[in-house]
């Protein structure tokens, strides 16, 4: 099998990349990815010489570069991570949220429609749910669940999905599309890591608000087990909810890191919260659990100590990416094979 990924040199992405190559050597997989400030190709080191990899730097939403890798490499999946992401950026620059995330999703869309694909697949966000109110711990999202966007960002990723299951009932196209809610785990940055490094550092650690603000944490290996599962087993035409059932407050996340590193929460400093700042998100995964049996292997705090462990034992690589040095790796790895 022929799979592209892309926006597979992201945090999310390049998780499922190395779960990939790693479980299925017979299948070619194709990072695609345009390595803007989230693209970190340093991510992909321990597959980069797998006979099963390849990358390559291109914009989802450039359509003649689309067009020409599809018909030159004849996918039979296309899992696409790629996407602005971040809810502050999108304050900043909804522009550029509408041209990757809702444009970029049409042109994939197109390709795949023009090339056959097999399958689909939309990585989304619980975001396009909006939000539940913090004294309704009975309330959950689920897949009909009506969308109600907060933010630019969650705007541009609601649309996207739309325009996936309308080529799905238009044109027949097989697609699927999950949902998940806030990742952790290795090879992730800014927030755990930044947390982390500004901890070693006795720097200060800011926090939205209150610090009251709710995420359910999802161990990112096994959103890549959910997502290979979807695009294996899933119905076509299907979204899917992933989630972990680990509600945390930012503030205990926080607090976690700060007690996980023996460091006082005299740290940690409340700043002024974001516009429309979700107050929060609870995912029920009940019918990704009935109908293709995935449960999550980790629940937060067994998580968060192995990822905190990681990033202690992977200094260098955060420290690149706090340093900028990250940015020039495409061009000294690759230099010779372009």
């Amino acid at each position: 099998m022929n799979i592209i990924v892309t926006g597979g040199a992201g945090f999310i992405g390049g998780n499922f990349v190395h779960h990939m190559v790693n479980k299925y050597p017979d299948y070619q997989i194709v990072n695609l990815d345009l390595l803007t400030y989230a693209g970190n190709l340093e991510t992909l080191k321990p597959v980069e010489d797998k006979p099963n990899y390849k990358f390559v730097k291109g914009d989802i939403a450039d359509e003649a570069f689309i067009m020409d890798l599809f018909e030159k490499e004849k996918f039979d999946v296309v899992v696409n991570f790629a996407a602005e992401s971040h809810v502050d950026r999108s304050i900043e620059d909804p522009g550029i949220f509408v041209q990757t995330n809702v444009m970029g999703t049409r042109v994939l869309l197109d390709a795949s429609r023009k090339f056959g694909v097999k399958r689909y697949h939309q990585v989304s966000t619980d975001e396009v749910y909006g939000d539940l109110p913090l004294d309704r711990p009975d309330l959950f999202f689920t897949e009909n669940t009506p969308i109600h966007t907060s933010s630019p960002y969650s705007a541009s990723k609601a649309s996207a999905d739309l325009f996936v299951l309308a080529y799905h009932r238009t044109f027949g196209t097989p697609v699927t599309v999950s949902r998940c809610s806030n990742n952790y785990g290795p090879y992730h940055f800014p927030l755990i890591p930044l947390m982390i490094s500004r901890a070693l550092a006795d720097e200060e650690l800011p926090v939205y608000g209150n610090g009251e603000n709710v995420r359910d944490w999802l161990h990112v290996s096994d959103h890549c087990e959910a997502i290979d599962l979807i695009i294996h087993k899933g119905k076509v035409g299907e979204v899917y909810n992933i989630g972990g059932h680990n509600e945390r407050t930012n503030l205990q996340v926080v607090q976690t890191i700060l007690k996980a590193l023996d460091k006082p929460e005299s740290l940690i400093k409340y700043v002024k919260d974001r516009p429309g700042h979700d107050r929060r998100y609870a995912i029920d995964p009940t019918k990704i659990e009935t109908e293709l049996g995935w449960k999550p292997k980790y629940n937060f705090d067994t998580g968060i100590a192995q990822t905190i462990q990681w990033y202690l034992d992977n200094e260098d690589w955060w420290k690149h990416i706090i340093s900028g040095e990250y940015q020039n790796y495409f061009a000294e790895m690759y230099k010779d094979r372009l």
